[in-house]
């Protein structure tokens, strides 16, 4: 029998983004913030997260579907070094990255965002961060 396929977004869900910005808004940084080079590569996973990804793969086939701010290249090598460091074994390639992400057929999609084809993915989306799943406690609670 083969395994669901999960897909779980990265800024927002795995990693801090929203911490990482508020810090670079301290800091005086002005313009889109997403656009700073280097911003995604020192991210601190999210409370759970790591874990998480670990408790999902013992059920599911699960990858790390992203998107990469357009006009930030080093963000794209960022989030590749990110994952090595936080996932090493299991988000060996495992990771993709993409601005159109209902084009991954799946069962599963665990977003923060309702954009860049979260929207229209055919499976079903867990959008991440609202009152039906809060954190990963809740999302874990569903899916396990």
């Amino acid at each position: 029998m083969e395994k669901k396929i999960v897909y779980v977004d990265m800024d927002g869900v795995l990693a801090d983004f929203s911490g990482a910005v508020e810090a670079l808004e301290g800091a005086g940084n002005e313009g889109p913030l997403d656009e700073v080079e280097g911003l995604f590569l020192d991210l601190d996973p999210l409370p759970g997260a790591i874990a998480a990804f670990h408790t999902l793969a013992e059920k599911y086939d699960v990858y790390i579907l992203s998107t990469g701010p357009w006009n930030n290249p080093s963000a794209w090598s960022d989030k590749l070094l990110w994952v090595k460091k936080h996932l090493p074994e299991l988000g060996t390639k495992r990771l993709i990255l993409s601005h159109n992400k209902h084009l991954n057929a799946g069962d599963y999609l665990i977003d923060d965002r309702l954009k860049n084809g979260a929207e229209k993915f055919t499976g079903e989306l867990l959008h991440f961060g609202t009152e039906k799943y809060p954190d990963w406690k809740s999302v874990l609670n569903y899916l396990m």
